[in-house]
């Protein structure tokens, strides 16, 4: 057999009741904040009963996974670790005893997950990529994914002005690194997905240029979360000058596509 037949990376993957295979079907994630602050919905689904119904007409609209979440990511007054868990744990709970959906949480706090783990999320989403170091020991110590994301500014915080020398080469090394840290905690590879991180510490330009160097992110070898919806990115892409400004020329109609 060349190099060129050998098979790929084994992307079946058992994650709560539900089984994936990566390598031949995308699975569709939905979003439910249960935060005031939302940058998208302004705080719709704040209220839990509000989120509850959110979450189950999301699953009824044929969402794989139901991704909740208790503190935005950007910058914002502080959310304790225990009125996070008073968020999003009841949540969890209505969700799993409606549906056998997988559910996530998106949280960066170990504190946090695993008693999300407990009311039943099998996925957690962690944005800060590792940000709290006992985060990978609590994904270990149960049977959870673990979502290891791009970013670069703590949670929360005032972000820094981005700057990559390469901004696909610079994540892929960082997910690479927090990857090893997850496995040296006892993260299975196979319990373990990455995500770029659109628009986490990046401007547009940054994102675009990410996506058209996907695959690279995907050469890691694991299954890649892509968390395009609602970006402020994609409005970059009807706006002919961004792509100039990015790449100094207009963007292709390939591209624009």
């Amino acid at each position: 057999m060349s190099t060129t037949d050998a098979p790929g990376p084994d992307m079946r993957r058992q994650i709560g009741a539900r089984a994936f295979d990566f390598s031949r079907e995308v699975a569709v994630m939905a979003i439910v904040n249960r935060t005031p602050d939302s940058f998208f919905d302004q705080g719709a689904t704040f209220e839990l009963d509000r989120a509850v119904v959110a979450a189950l007409t999301a699953v009824r609209e044929g969402a794989d996974i139901v991704d909740v979440g208790g503190v935005p990511f950007g910058r914002g007054p502080a959310v304790s670790p225990r009125e996070e868990i008073d968020r999003v744990v009841p949540l969890i709970g209505a969700i799993r005893t409606a549906s056998n959906v997988v559910i996530s949480v998106d949280t960066h706090r170990a504190e946090v997950a695993r008693p999300c783990i407990e009311a039943g999320a099998t996925i957690v989403n962690d944005t800060s990529g590792l940000y709290d170091r006992d985060m990978a020991a609590v994904v270990a110590d149960s049977a959870a994914t673990l979502v290891l994301t791009h970013s670069l500014a703590p949670p929360r915080s005032e972000p820094p002005r981005p700057h990559y020398d390469d901004v696909t080469t610079d994540v892929v090394t960082f997910l690479q690194d927090r990857i090893a840290v997850a496995v040296a905690a006892g993260v299975p590879l196979d319990r373990i997905i990455v995500d770029p991180g659109y628009d986490l510490n990046k401007n547009t330009c940054h994102s675009l240029e990410l996506t058209r160097r996907l695959d690279e992110i995907a050469a890691i070898g694991l299954p890649t979360l892509v968390a395009v919806s609602n970006k402020d990115f994609i409005g970059g892409l009807s706006i002919g000058r961004c792509a100039t400004a990015c790449w100094g020329r207009s963007p292709s109609p390939s591209f624009a596509s």
